[in-house]
């Protein structure tokens, strides 16, 4: 068995390396959900659970997110998250200034929503906050974890050009959807200093661990801005080609030509009967060869035994 050129081992290896991330981030943010679901039963004494409440406001933001980020996307970019502007101020993808900019406006418009929510309804009881049983380290933890799964999906989404760039903001939105899912329970999911601040500026900062949503959505930033720069260098294109391809020569072959001719090849053939008909054609030779082996064996032995028989 000769082994793969080392090229396409390195190859191989990196994109067993990030099949790692990606499954690793698959079930975390999967298996959250449910974890979230089991800990919202466990933590009702009344027997109704707060489900329903997770699942409307996980649609809430990631429904809000898909729609405006689709009507801002050729505007601004939607960005609508400082640590989104960060990550792209450290790539290089974002000019510094626009980037300080974006920054201070992202901070402004969770402060007027805010706002116009408490104007509007007369409360604001939209605070992310520790849920009991959680340290702020597990709560920086996850927001650090779920920022970087947003930021990765901006990224190789919205950032990076491919024929489905333009339904970019689906994809994000659902992401953001998915990781509401999980983390709406334990730290609220807020993913966006921005959309923690506002409100608790607003209300007195009420809690005492809202750094908690500075330092886990921007170590996010950070560490979703090395996974693209990492996947960058390794030229992930070139792991799994032609994924954006749009011409079928590039899909896989056809199975059943593939097939026959492999058939062909070994000289063999799908007809019953023709099958039949070379089976036949070997069973003479192989009848002789067997016949002739067994003689042969028989002769040996015959002879080997020969002393012994005169011996008796």
């Amino acid at each position: 068995m000769s082994l793969p050129a080392p090229s396409n081992l390195r190859k191989d290896l990196t994109s067993a390396a990030l099949e790692l991330v990606g499954t690793t981030l698959f079930l975390l943010l999967g298996l959250g959900g449910i974890q979230a679901s089991t800990a919202e039963k466990l933590a009702s004494t009344s027997g109704v659970t707060n489900v329903e409440q997770v699942l409307y406001i996980s649609t809430c933001m990631g429904f809000s997110l898909v729609a405006c980020a689709w009507m801002f996307f050729r505007i601004t970019g939607s960005l609508f998250n400082p640590c989104i502007t960060v990550a792209l101020v450290l790539l290089g993808i974002l000019p510094p200034v626009r980037g300080l900019l974006f920054f201070f406006a992202q901070f402004l418009g969770s402060i007027l929503a805010s706002a116009l929510l408490l104007w509007l309804t007369g409360t604001l009881s939209v605070n992310t906050y520790i849920r009991s049983g959680i340290t702020p380290t597990q709560g920086v933890f996850i927001e650090m974890f779920i920022t970087s799964a947003l930021v990765v999906s901006v990224l190789m989404l919205a950032s990076e050009k491919h024929q489905a760039t333009a339904f970019a903001p689906v994809g994000i939105g659902l992401t953001l959807f998915s990781c509401h899912l999980w983390a709406v329970h334990y730290t609220g999911a807020s993913m966006n200093t921005a959309r923690s601040f506002g409100p608790a500026l607003l209300t007195g900062f009420s809690s005492s661990y809202h750094w908690v949503y500075w330092v886990g959505p921007f170590l996010g930033s950070i560490l979703g801005s090395a996974f693209y720069a990492v996947c960058k260098h390794q030229k992930y294109w070139t792991l799994n080609p032609h994924q954006d391809a749009n011409d079928h020569t590039e899909s896989p072959d056809d199975t059943v030509v593939a097939a026959q001719a492999m058939i062909e090849e070994r000289n063999l053939t799908l007809n019953p009967r023709g099958l039949v008909s070379q089976i036949s054609d070997q069973l003479p030779k192989l009848g002789v060869a067997n016949r002739t082996s067994a003689r042969e064996r028989s002769s040996s032995t015959l002879v080997a035994e020969g002393p012994l028989v005169s011996a008796v």
